[in-house]
């Protein structure tokens, strides 16, 4: 090469370091996954040079565009990427690829890595992802962008493999994008026809660029990987067309330039192995020594669009400064979301009730508190997988999202329960908004991939899950949930309530909007339940610790104690009640929130559950799994064994015993005379 290289010359030796880089990474580790990157190395370059808008020393920076690795194993093409490109990403950490304690884990980590915007490596996650971005800027645009004051106008772009495509949540986001027209959103599709098991048309043979068009997006195709001139113009037109999401088809060549392995399965998940490197640097020209070579030039093919990123950032700033003397009061909005905010005075418009407001189920009264707040805190943004009605998700006033309602807080995710859980992760993501997301308890299951990511990335989600038990009744077994409860209360980070009624449903919301470092189930009930004496002015600090006494027997001196959550909390009352007439003491706690509960100090928790008090009984209409903490070894579960039945309700809780004589006739089996 030259001493001074042409614009192709630099071109190809940045696209060679990401290669190499990216070879070296998983050479060291003795892990990882060489070929995507090798393949990718071309198209990536050319997004992040010439077209991607970022600022290397803001990655926070609100109008950026969005880069998302989908296919998350090709995780050493975006650490080469962000080093090369500014981001505080030093060579050392390339180095510690896949080890403990580095900032460059075999799956990139959103709040791990500068420049990250989303944890991916479950495939089809990052679209989904991407897509409830490209909603967020639509919506950020809708609420603040003024005239003359662009101030949210940034695409999204994703790299995609073979995988995504055929995993089911992509389709349905896609779905949904292309239903959106979210114009912004722009898909870069890996095709190199390789998975681990070999070709992909041992499995995979429809036309993928086809589906897209009947989804309605924009689709283009380019046959060869390697063209620059042919991926520019590709990329270009994606930028320009705003009416259509974009898809291009990329034809690459997993490990290319490895003599042996390119194209085979092989270049998949496994480093090329000392020989095949030497063999794969010697046909490309590339020195085998040193590793990790990363020849100045290639830092100075990233250094327009630094330059460029940083002027837009400051002329951003300068923006928002102007929209503050012109648009003061949206500017005092944006403010506080950038600084992750409520509005000071939200608490006191969530909604008390009264014993005389019920029976009223909890689902009724989560969506009575959501429309109490949704005036005040306009980012509040969120629907429903096709049950709005039945999970009272809609904010009443407000338009729904569609390709001519670019404002609309309401999103109607259509029969996606997996695409809602990733777009809403998607919103989350933005730090602008704080979306929520409603089905049956029962469908968790359909988005429990997503619902883990949220929770591993902490993103502030709420899930509005209604049905929440046996007794939604004649839907019977299919819908009605045993396991998913305790299934959500396994995932770490995960704060799961299931409240006792209306007051308890208020206190949830309040808890969920104050918990910003992770996501919030609340499982709520289809049929109407008592607004309890009890929960009277105690609801809300006892939801926020977890767990609270909310009844003693006359005079205290409890012998025993029976704990429920949800539904089943009004039963122990009534249960404890039968026990007071057959001559027992027994207190009753309700326990909405396992987490929330285990998290307070050990002297509070004794003081709720007192070690002095061993007879314990606890009460829910779902699996048994996990109560046994909270009874201990001498205590015992009222749950269910098994599937339910289709039935009306109160047949049901006869036919399964979940009556207060069926519960009060299992207490005294377990303890007769005080045990």
């Amino acid at each position: 090469m030259t001493d001074h290289p042409s614009r192709a010359e630099r071109d190809q030796l940045a696209i060679d370091t990401l290669r190499f880089l990216a070879v070296d990474m998983v050479e060291r580790a003795h892990s990882g996954h060489p070929g995507a990157p090798m393949g990718q190395a071309p198209m990536a370059y050319l997004l992040w040079s010439r077209h991607l808008r970022f600022d290397p020393r803001r990655p926070d920076w609100p109008n950026r565009d969005r880069f998302v690795l989908s296919c998350g194993h090709a995780s050493a093409l975006l650490y080469g990427l962000l080093h090369l490109a500014g981001y505080n990403l030093p060579i050392s950490e390339l180095q510690r690829f896949r080890q403990l304690g580095s900032k460059t884990p075999g799956h990139p980590e959103h709040g791990l890595t500068p420049g990250v915007e989303t944890t991916t490596g479950p495939l089809g996650q990052g679209l989904g992802n991407a897509v409830g971005m490209a909603l967020a800027e639509r919506l950020l645009a809708a609420r603040f962008n003024r005239k003359r004051f662009a101030l949210f106008d940034h695409r999204t772009w994703v790299l995609a493999s073979d995988g995504d495509m055929m995993e089911g949540v992509s389709s349905e986001a896609s779905s949904l994008a292309g239903h959106l027209a979210l114009g912004k959103l722009n898909v870069l599709y890996d095709s190199n026809r390789i998975t681990i098991d070999g070709p992909t048309d041992i499995s995979f043979t429809e036309d993928v660029g086809r589906r897209y068009e009947a989804y309605g997006w924009h689709v283009q195709h380019v046959d060869d990987g390697n063209d620059l001139k042919l991926l520019d113009r590709a990329i270009s037109a994606m930028a320009a067309e705003t009416e259509r999401p974009s898809l291009t088809v990329v034809h690459t060549h997993i490990g290319y330039g490895s003599p042996h392995k390119q194209d085979t399965p092989e270049a998949h998940g496994a480093p090329l192995g000392t020989e095949e490197v030497a063999a794969t640097k010697k046909a490309m020209g590339w020195p085998e020594e040193p590793t990790f070579r990363v020849p100045e030039g290639a830092r100075d093919a990233f250094a327009a669009a630094r330059e460029k990123g940083a002027r837009l950032a400051a002329e951003w700033d300068a923006a928002l400064e102007r929209y503050a003397a012109a648009h003061p009061e949206e500017a005092g909005e944006l403010r506080r979301r950038l600084a992750g905010e409520l509005p000071s005075f939200w608490r006191r418009l969530v909604p008390d009730f009264a014993e005389g407001d019920g029976p009223i189920a909890t689902r009724k009264a989560s969506g009575k508190v959501l429309n109490a707040l949704a005036g005040a805190i306009p980012e509040l943004v969120g629907g429903s997988a096709d049950l709005a009605g039945s999970n009272d998700t809609t904010i009443k006033g407000e338009p729904f999202a569609s390709a001519g309602e670019p404002g609309g807080r309401n999103v109607h995710f259509g029969v996606r329960e997996h695409a809602m859980g990733a777009i809403l992760n998607g919103l989350a993501l933005s730090g602008l908004i704080r979306p929520y997301g409603g089905t049956f308890l029962i469908f968790s299951d359909y988005m429990r991939p997503a619902i883990r990511l949220a929770a591993l990335m902490e993103l502030p989600v709420i899930y509005v899950f209604t049905h929440d038990s046996i007794f939604l009744g004649e839907d019977g077994p299919t819908h009605q949930p045993i396991a998913q409860l305790a299934a959500l209360r396994a995932i770490p980070g995960l704060s799961v309530i299931r409240p006792a009624d209306a007051r308890e449903t208020a206190a949830a919301w309040r808890a969920a909007l104050e918990h910003t470092d992770g996501p919030t189930a609340l499982s709520l009930t289809r049929q109407g339940l008592p607004v309890l004496a009890e929960t009277a002015g105690r609801a809300a600090d006892g939801v926020l610790r977890g767990g609270y006494v909310l009844s003693e027997p006359e005079g205290g001196n409890a012998e025993a104690i029976l704990l429920a959550t949800g539904s089943e909390v009004s039963l122990a009352l009534e249960a404890a009640g039968v026990l007071a007439d057959r001559g027992r003491r027994v207190r009753v706690v309700s326990l909405p929130s396992w987490d929330r509960f285990d998290a307070q100090p050990v002297g509070y928790r004794s003081s709720v559950l007192p070690p002095s008090i061993p007879h314990r009984l606890a009460i829910e209409a779902g699996s048994p799994l996990g109560w046994h903490k909270y009874v201990g070894e001498r205590g015992g579960v009222h749950a269910m064994e098994g599937f339910g039945a289709s039935a009306p309700w109160k047949d049901l809780a006869k036919h399964f015993g979940f009556t207060a004589e069926a519960v009060a006739d299992r207490f005294e089996g377990m303890f007769p005379d005080g045990g």
